[in-house]
């Protein structure tokens, strides 16, 4: 029997709910008995325009590539945000913590690490049981006869995949995403405009 195990990072958890709750991201959808039934507008007044533009370039470049998403810290928590609110968060949290996996390089931990991500996320009934097939499922169990840090990359490269074709594209076409890019790209326009018009020294 599979024990109840957290594999999802704890500062992921901390950034997820610290980004909804700066954005306001599906928090009516994802936090049962809220009464938020708005979705919360960013504050793009900061003092700090550099800030400002680059989190604006970071939101857009979400819908660029699934690579791009997932290379950015607040791409990961805002999706994750949304994948909560489709009840497939394990996809992601199973994807971070291989990633996380992979970094160990003590064997005693590697091997310990193993076994507790594939009770969390692998094995029939699993408490976060990720949707692989029967084959795959096979293969990352015989890995672990011998575990090393690319145990788990077939079921990894099938989650993401799924993530890719199919949760991803929902995301982009999501209001609050959309919501969000469109405030990103005036905030982009009004920086580059307020730039333009400032007058040159010399």
């Amino acid at each position: 029997m599979c024990r109840t195990l957290t594999a999802f990072p704890t500062t992921c958890l901390e950034r997820a709910k610290e980004f909804k709750t700066r954005l306001g991201i599906f928090l009516h959808k994802s936090e049962p008995g809220s009464d938020t039934g708005s979705v919360a507008k960013f504050e793009w007044g900061s003092k700090h325009s550099k800030e400002r533009r680059n989190f604006s370039e970071d939101v857009l470049g979400w819908r660029e590539s699934f690579d791009l998403l997932l290379s950015s810290k607040n791409g990961v928590a805002a999706f994750h945000a949304f994948l909560k609110t489709e009840f497939s968060e394990e996809n992601l949290e199973f994807w971070l913590a291989c990633e996380e996996f992979k970094k160990i390089r003590s064997a005693t931990k590697l091997a310990s690490r193993a076994h507790r991500i594939f009770e969390e996320f692998i094995c029939s009934e699993a408490p976060k049981e990720v949707n692989i097939d029967h084959e795959t499922r096979e293969l990352t169990r015989m890995n672990l006869q011998a575990a090393t840090a690319t145990c788990f990359d077939a079921a990894q490269g099938k989650t993401r995949t799924l993530m890719e074709k199919d949760s991803y594209p929902r995301f982009l076409k999501s209001p609050t995403y959309r919501d969000l890019a469109a405030q990103a790209s005036a905030a982009s326009a009004s920086l580059s405009s307020c730039s333009s018009a400032e007058p040159s020294r010399t």
